[in-house]
């Protein structure tokens, strides 16, 4: 069994020295200063413009769930002790000050701070205590930038109890719905409650702006609600699959904000991505798991033994690049292995009664031509490469259309269709075009063309 690496508590690191010997072990290649320069010099205590704002130091202060509040939202006075001290701190932006809940249903703890008609006039307060603080120990708060992180919990959702989740989420996910012991018909949030809640953070943000932060965060990170709406790639609807529908819930909120709150600034803490739930990567490219054999494939890896890089080329790699490696180079090992790729003949395909060119893009059923567009050939070619095979409708969509395509699965469903309804006036070509329920579909040759 390969033994994983132990890695040092940075907290036992206590020198410069020993932190620089430390990543250089690890192979990471990065340089920092050893000592901060103090005075006029100082780096950390340059002013920085943004948009027209001149923030007085680049200290900063990020928001944390003191999860202290009242049952009713509102800052107790270890709340407001805590954003004294904050203030006290000579930190000119004040990133978010504290994650505070649109609503009930959103709170992480029944002791969330939450913005609402009600509790707008003491969060306001909250904020002057903040100021006042700073006053009292600096010489000035013109220079200040304070800002206040709006939420919902989504699948962390705790708002009445510490101890028991109330999840609100976008998708069975197929880990955290069995980790939280969610069934898999746990209910999703519709597209209409959805609709409300960008409702209830585009009112939030007016209250902020009302009672003077000068921007709002809207979270989307650490697994909360936002975060979850751009991994919803198996959602359907107008907030799911696509890129364009996964980001609508940001976009109709940024949309909202511009539109009752002008002037009120808008930051975003984004996880732009996350690290893939998975035990090893090698049995996923044998050749059964990728559905286009043709597809180049690079390892990049931080396991750096001769081991594991001929373990990765036994299991199809193209390619093995290690970590820590030069971004230029990734970029010229990408450029030859599509140069290669697209330098190769690609494998005709009979199936059923059918016989698949790709490099003719031509697709005959005996003698005869079946018409297919470009799109409509490169769907049916790449479920006749692995018959029985089932495709999703979001596989389909980014292997055929590409990642980057703005749309819906209902495309997919639409050109299936077609190819259907063509195949049709051949009698089906000896193959049937299947639909796996709820999933996708795959092909499968019928026994007329078996016989």
């Amino acid at each position: 069994m390969r033994t994983l690496p132990r890695y040092k508590l940075l907290a036992s690191i206590k020198t410069a020295d020993a932190f620089s010997d430390y990543i250089r072990l690890l192979g990471i290649l990065w340089s920092f200063d050893e000592e901060l320069d103090n005075g006029q010099r100082n780096t950390l205590g340059q002013p920085y413009k943004l948009n027209g704002r001149m923030i007085g130091n680049r200290f900063a202060v990020l928001p944390m769930e003191g999860w202290d509040s009242t049952p009713d939202g509102l800052p107790t006075e270890l709340t407001q002790r805590r954003w004294q001290r904050s203030g006290a701190s000579g930190a000119k932006l004040i990133w978010g000050g504290e994650a505070t809940a649109v609503r009930h249903d959103g709170r992480g703890s029944p002791k969330q701070l939450m913005l609402l008609h009600r509790t707008a006039t003491g969060l306001g307060r909250l904020r002057q205590l903040f100021v006042d603080s700073h006053a009292n120990h600096h010489d000035h708060t013109e220079d200040l930038l304070v800002g206040l992180q709006l939420t919902h919990s989504g699948r962390f959702a705790r708002p009445n109890n510490d101890h028991t989740l109330e999840p609100h989420i976008l998708y069975t996910h197929p880990l955290l719905n069995q980790k939280f012991r969610l069934s898999e018909d746990y209910p999703l949030l519709s597209d209409s409650e959805i609709d409300e809640l960008i409702g209830d953070f585009v009112k939030a943000a007016v209250y902020a702006h009302s009672i003077g932060f000068d921007f709002v965060d809207i979270t989307h990170c650490h697994g909360y609600l936002g975060h979850e709406f751009l991994s919803a790639v198996e959602r359907t609807g107008r907030y799911g699959g696509s890129f364009a529908n996964r980001t609508r819930f940001l976009r109709e909120i940024v949309n909202g904000i511009r539109r009752d709150a002008p002037g009120l600034q808008i930051g975003v803490r984004l996880s732009a991505f996350d690290m893939l739930p998975f035990q090893s990567g090698l049995d996923e490219i044998d050749g059964t798991q990728v559905p286009l054999a043709d597809t180049p494939i690079l390892f990049l890896s931080a396991r750096a033994d001769e081991a594991d890089r001929l373990e990765g080329f036994r299991a199809g790699a193209d390619d093995y690049l290690t970590k820590p490696f030069s971004p230029q180079e990734l970029i010229y090992r990408l450029q030859a292995l599509i140069r290669r790729s697209q330098g190769q003949s690609y494998t005709c395909v009979d199936v059923g009664a059918l016989h698949i060119d790709p490099s003719r893009q031509e697709v005959t059923a005996g003698t005869q031509v079946v018409p297919l567009t470009p799109k409509e050939f490169n769907l049916l070619y790449l479920l006749a490469r692995r018959p029985g095979m089932v495709f999703s409708r979001v596989e389909l969509l980014q292997r055929v259309w590409g990642y980057t395509f703005v749309g819906n699965t209902r495309t997919v469903d639409v050109h299936v269709n077609r190819v259907r309804r063509k195949l049709a006036h051949f009698n089906g070509a000896g193959i049937q075009l299947a639909t796996a329920w709820s999933v996708g579909y795959k092909l499968l040759p019928t026994h007329d063309a078996a016989a």
